[in-house]
């Protein structure tokens, strides 16, 4: 498993957080899979993002060639991978959003939020 590393800056800015460019990216646990990527420009501003490998085995979206020029990957690299995690409560379930992943260039921190096709927006964690 890659390190990944401490700042990310967005090639495009996340949906809903257009004038959040940079962000801090915050290990939650000692085994590198729980994550909060947390706004420079306001730290209030965070998301709780995941290594999907620990939860859905099989998911492993590869970068198409428009995001791997996007955040410079050179040949044979591969993107860090997260999803972005929804914390359940009061009886609702922790979900994960499998359909529009995190990729990050882990050298430079550049990253990109890709839609997929066919993967659930809310897949149960856990």
């Amino acid at each position: 498993m890659s390190l990944a590393p401490a700042h990310v800056h967005p090639v495009a800015p996340l949906p809903g957080l257009p004038e959040h460019l940079e962000f801090s990216l915050d290990g939650l646990d000692d085994d590198g899979i729980l994550f909060a990527l947390r706004s420079l420009a306001d730290p209030a501003v965070r998301l709780f993002v995941v290594r999907p490998e620990a939860f859905f085995d099989g998911y492993a979206p590869g970068a198409d060639a428009d995001t791997r020029e996007a955040l410079a990957l050179g040949e044979g690299d591969d993107p860090l991978l997260f999803v972005v995690v929804n914390p359940g409560a009061k009886g609702t379930p922790t979900t994960a959003n499998l359909l529009a992943p995190v990729m990050v260039n882990p050298s430079t921190g550049a990253a990109a939020q890709v839609v997929l096709d066919g993967w659930p927006l809310r897949a149960p964690l856990g």
